[in-house]
């Protein structure tokens, strides 16, 4: 009673409140990457806000996600600022977000399970922070800020390719700037 049900790409999931069963196996959500976008040769402004905590994963993501939008849009332009860790990330970004100059603003950290509940409490906080400024500024904000439990999950989301969050935290910005400049025509 109350139960709705779906079919998303061959599979049948039930979904009721806040519940989620999968009843068909499909492939693991961290390998359900986005399909990359067709370049395109308008500018576009990105901001990226990353935490130099975790540096070598995270810059990992910074030349990831780098190398796509430029991939995708050849004359955009791409700006940097390091934050010391993930906690600080938001305070940048909201203050990024409200002088509205750049189509997407990319958060970029690594938060990396330790031994107490820390890391959860603060990859907690960072995602609600920065899903609160996207929607008040509304300016998207492309939450790539990795919890991860340890440093091989690590090395295979920020320094390889196949599944590199960078990547898909680049193709995720464009097409939301192109979604956004859509919608406010």
């Amino acid at each position: 009673e109350g139960w709705a049900r779906y079919i998303v790409a061959d599979s049948r999931f039930t979904i009721h409140a806040s519940r989620f069963t999968l009843h068909d196996s499909i492939l693991p959500m961290s390998q359900l990457a986005p399909t990359k976008p067709r370049p395109k040769n308008a500018p576009h402004r990105f901001v990226l806000v990353a935490s130099r905590f975790n540096s070598k994963y995270v810059d990992g993501l910074i030349q990831h996600c780098t190398k796509e939008l430029r991939a995708l849009s050849p004359g955009t332009d791409v700006s940097l600022l390091r934050v010391p860790g993930a906690f600080e990330i938001p305070l940048a970004v909201r203050e990024v977000a409200a002088q509205k100059t750049a189509q997407a603003i990319i958060a970029l950290g690594v938060i990396l399970e330790g031994k107490t509940a820390h890391a959860q409490f603060l990859g907690q906080a960072v995602t609600q922070a920065l899903q609160q400024i996207s929607l008040e500024c509304g300016v998207p904000v492309i939450h790539a800020v990795l919890s991860l439990k340890n440093e091989a999950q690590a090395r295979k989301r920020c320094l390889e390719h196949e599944m590199n969050r960078g990547t898909e935290a680049a193709r995720a910005a464009f097409e939301m700037a192109g979604l956004l400049a859509k919608l406010r025509k």
